[in-house]
């Protein structure tokens, strides 16, 4: 029979060595991976590695691949939270920030609308009252000439500001495609802010993605529990520095115009009286770290931008002597005297924390504060144990679908059938190959998607032995009857794996979370078993046939 061209079959085994060789690490998955987070710290900590680490490092060969499969929440346990994002108190901040360019617009304008002062109202909606009602058209235009063309897509032609008369009013607030813009926004950053905190914290294979309009899904292997991965991204973490103007045990004293009464995090019933806009905002830090004080206790360094290093310093140089407060979502975590002139824009924030917290808060400010807050509608902490339940229980109904695809087709085709179990096994070894590959994060559907890849691996091999088979009836040759089996079965095994690879492909661009990851495992047991049944079978047939040059042959 004519063999396969010699640089294909090469190929055919170089692939089958490549898949073999991808794929070996997960069989020492626990050492493999002791042996990546080794090489990774080692890196971190530019070369110095501790005994544990080096010996851990040794216990892989460095020339081997190293790349694995990585586990899912729902099989390495972890956790999973669904936050609601509060879009609306960005409405709010953005009006709150509107007020002061209002204001400084009408100021000149004064011998035309009088008297300019802002009303009571509702958050996200700015009310200014003027005392002339002959200035207001004036007024009103000088305000309507603040607002600023949407940034968007979808709401291009259009205002950021809604601004209207209300009697003796000027009503101004956010326009329905500016909200619509912010959202995405907010979304957005709040996406970015998330998985850098995570990712700080060096968890591995996090998912975070968006779901719905205002809410994230965030699930994180290997996390403790769910209240731990809460104190990583659970908090705005929004730092200001703010002018001290006063302090008291009075948690009902009134602060006064442009003056916020916060409490104090480490001074029980003490309250800080601050200037409403800060001297330097967190967006301004460059970095934080986690640091020791003078005293030896845990502190956090940190470093500000040009801009806000020199806001800082000029800061500090005309208050010396003064308290100022360092502000943390709100509360009042430090408020240190100025001693001296701080130049350079670096110092470090102290207070009662412990090391973790320290080292947590370092994270924070260096992930950067989030836009809004949110609200954990949803909690759930996955145990280790019920991960390893999951791994073995996909094991079992792996074997048990190997076996009895295997022993079916060895029943049906005989040494034929043996053949294609061997490729059925190369598959499988190519299935983790390419997951370890791509970095694939494999879940309990990925399994399920493995384990009816299993079935659907020998379908081919059923329809080329059946043509083999037809052949034979009708007088072929041995070496001819295999020769069509597989050109005339080409056909067929195309048509049919391509509608599946199709349907996959709309289950990952569609789906979401564990839908993706079956679709993922679906998709790549589809080539590698169209791969493994058209070619590596044929080699083996090919090979046997050249070896034994057989007569008559069963099928």
């Amino acid at each position: 029979m004519p063999n396969t061209p010699l640089w294909k079959r090469i190929l055919i085994l170089v692939i089958c060595l490549w898949g073999l060789l991808a794929a070996l690490p997960n069989a020492f998955y626990e050492r493999v991976e002791k042996h990546n987070d080794a090489a990774s710290d080692i890196a971190a900590a530019e070369g110095v590695a501790t005994p544990e680490q080096a010996a851990d490092l040794a216990g892989w060969p460095e020339i081997m691949p190293s790349a694995l499969v990585h586990l899912g929440l729902d099989l390495r346990g972890g956790a999973h939270l669904l936050a609601e994002v509060q879009t609306a108190d960005v409405y709010a901040q953005r009006i709150d920030a509107l007020w002061p360019e209002v204001r400084d617009a009408l100021r000149d304008l004064r011998d035309q609308v009088g008297s300019v002062r802002r009303q009571p109202s509702v958050p996200g909606v700015l009310r200014v009252t003027v005392s002339n009602a002959d200035g207001m058209a004036v007024a009103l235009a000088k305000v309507k000439a603040l607002a600023q063309p949407v940034v968007s897509l979808t709401g291009v032609g259009s205002s950021d500001l809604e601004i209207t008369q209300d009697g003796q009013d000027i009503v101004v607030q956010l326009s329905e495609a500016e909200r619509s813009a912010t959202d995405n926004r907010t979304m957005q950053q709040s996406l970015e802010i998330i998985r850098r905190r995570v990712d700080e914290a060096g968890t591995r294979e996090p998912t975070i993605q968006r779901q719905g309009t205002d809410r994230i899904l965030i699930q994180v292997p290997g996390v403790g529990s769910a209240e731990e991965l809460k104190d990583i991204i659970g908090t705005t973490a929004k730092l200001t520095f703010n002018q001290v103007v006063g302090r008291t045990s009075d948690a009902s004293a009134a602060p006064g115009a442009r003056r916020e009464l916060l409490p104090s995090s480490t001074e029980k019933g003490v309250f800080y009286i601050v200037e409403t806009e800060a001297v330097v905002g967190g967006e301004e830090l460059t970095d934080a770290q986690p640091a020791f004080d003078q005293n030896g206790r845990p502190a956090v360094s940190f470093r500000f931008n040009p801009t806000g290093a020199r806001k800082f310093g000029d800061y500090t140089a005309s208050h010396i002597g003064e308290p100022f407060a360092i502000v943390l979502d709100g509360d009042v975590i430090s408020a240190p005297v100025i001693q001296s002139h701080i130049a350079g824009g670096s110092g470090i924030i102290t207070g009662n924390f412990s090391v973790e917290e320290s080292t947590n808060l370092a994270v924070l400010l260096r992930a950067g504060a989030l836009p809004a807050k949110m609200t954990f509608l949803e909690e759930r902490t996955i145990g280790p144990e019920l991960g390893q339940d999951s791994i073995n229980a996909g094991k079992v109904a792996a074997i048990i679908g190997m076996v009895a695809v295997s022993l079916f087709m060895i029943a049906s085709y005989g040494l034929f059938g043996i053949f294609a179990t061997a490729a059925l096994a190369i598959n499988m070894v190519l299935i983790f190959a390419c997951l370890s590959t791509i970095g694939a994060t494999l879940t309990l559907p990925g399994i399920a998607g493995i384990v009816l890849t299993i079935g659907m691996a020998v379908d081919a091999n059923v329809l080329v032995y059946e043509r083999i088979r037809e052949e034979l009836r009708i007088h072929k040759t041995t070496a001819r009857a295999i020769e069509l089996g597989y050109e005339r079965a080409l056909s067929a095994i195309i048509d049919a794996n391509l509608t599946t690879l199709i349907t996959a492909g709309i289950l990952f661009f569609f789906g979401a979370g564990p839908v993706r990851g079956f679709a993922v495992t679906l998709a790549i047991g589809i080539v590698t078993s169209v791969f493994t049944a058209i070619l590596v079978t044929r080699f083996i047939i090919e090979t046997w046939f050249v070896w034994t040059k057989p007569k008559t042959i069963v099928v």
